[in-house]
């Protein structure tokens, strides 16, 4: 019993004493290590890969596309229906020539077809007038109802369309002058009313090319 006593007694005693030992006892020193260490590394920057500096490249001189400073005129006869035709002309002669100044305008008819062409659709609405109200027009000017009056007034609807449709024919055939002019500065290097047909693309092309060679335009 006593034993048993002195050993629960004496042990936390012993270990509290080891305690107070440990903690004023100096550390012991560090064993020195034999390991070699490696030399340490320089930093070495990896080489810059060169880089191509992109300049401007400049041009030959130049005195420019052929067709700068020329100028392409095609009159053509917009009743006719010439604008698709003269479009693609235009088309063409801009990627052939480029720089060139191609300018469209309508070629109207002689001065006689142009005063007859107003005049047609006051004929048209008089007889349209007449039409519809001769029974008081023809009296009121003194005359009685001549017999081709009566023949139109039979068919009142269809004499109007006819004179309708007749009259914007006939309109239409004093405004077309059937031209397709072609000038090149000012030179009439292509005729439709003289030839009597359209120009053909390579013909074009070589007509316009000799009379840009005559002004000294293209080398």
């Amino acid at each position: 019993m006593d034993r048993t006593l002195i050993l629960l007694v004496g042990l936390p005693i012993f270990l509290l004493c080891s305690d107070i030992i440990n903690l004023f006892t100096p550390p012991p020193a560090k064993p020195t290590s034999h390991h070699v260490h490696a030399p340490p590394t320089t930093y070495q920057p990896q080489p810059r890969q060169p880089q191509t500096l992109e300049f401007p490249i400049q041009k030959q001189a130049s005195i420019g596309p052929i067709g700068v400073g020329n100028t392409v005129n095609i009159d053509f006869c917009t009743s006719c229906s010439y604008k698709g035709t003269a479009v693609n002309v235009k088309n063409m002669l801009e990627s052939s020539f480029p720089g060139i100044n191609v300018v469209l305008a309508n070629y109207p008819p002689p001065f006689p077809k142009q005063l007859l062409s107003k005049v047609v659709p006051v004929v048209q609405l008089g007889i349209i007038a007449i039409i519809t109200a001769g029974d008081q027009i023809f009296p009121r000017l003194g005359m009685a109802p001549p017999a081709w009056y009566y023949s139109l007034r039979a068919n009142r609807f269809g004499s109007m369309a006819s004179t309708w449709l007749f009259g914007n024919f006939i309109q239409s055939f004093l405004q077309s002058s059937g031209a397709f002019e072609v000038y090149c500065n000012g030179e009439l290097v292509f005729s439709k009313l003289r030839e009597n047909r359209f120009p053909g693309e390579m013909e074009l092309k070589d007509l316009v090319g000799r009379s840009l060679s005559n002004t000294g335009y293209v080398l």
